[in-house]
């Protein structure tokens, strides 16, 4: 018979909110200094299409949790920043796939360089006590939120 978890304890809850809170404020320092008209969705975008590859426009909606509507109007203007481009299919031209850019890619990289950098100093700050544990805990958070790692 399986074993059932137990409630997560809102002291758990609250810390990953807290953590997130800090994990975010990171996240905008890091694309404040690209372009103040780079959002952290259509980040979130690009990391989307740099970790699982070209997407259609519904699917990359589906991933980022948001309408079709909106998501076309965001790739919209990625495609304008030529960040990401539109690709159509050569087995069913019906279908059209969104794809990082190399200036996509570079931003990517820049951003994510920019973070780790940062992370790295916080993490520099606590005990190195427990920070394997700390490693394994985090890729199963990840993992069970159905996120991949970001492209180096």
């Amino acid at each position: 018979m399986p074993v059932l978890a137990q409630p997560t304890s809102r002291g758990l809850i609250d810390g990953f909110i807290a953590a997130s809170r800090a994990l975010v404020a990171v996240a905008a320092r890091s694309l404040a200094v690209l372009d103040e008209d780079n959002t952290l969705p259509q980040y979130r975008a690009l990391i989307v299409l740099g970790t699982r590859g070209p997407q259609r426009a519904v699917d990359l909606a589906v991933a980022l949790g948001v309408t079709p509507g909106t998501s076309s109007r965001m790739i919209d203007r990625l495609v304008r920043k030529r960040l990401v481009s539109r690709l159509r299919s050569r087995v069913d031209r019906r279908t059209v796939h969104v794809r990082l850019t190399e200036v996509g890619r570079t931003v990517v990289a820049e951003v994510t360089a920019r973070r780790r950098r940062e992370i790295a100093i916080i993490l520099d700050a606590m005990p190195a006590e427990g920070r394997e544990t700390l490693t394994v805990k985090l890729h199963a958070f990840t993992d069970a939120a159905g996120e991949g790692p970001e492209p180096d």
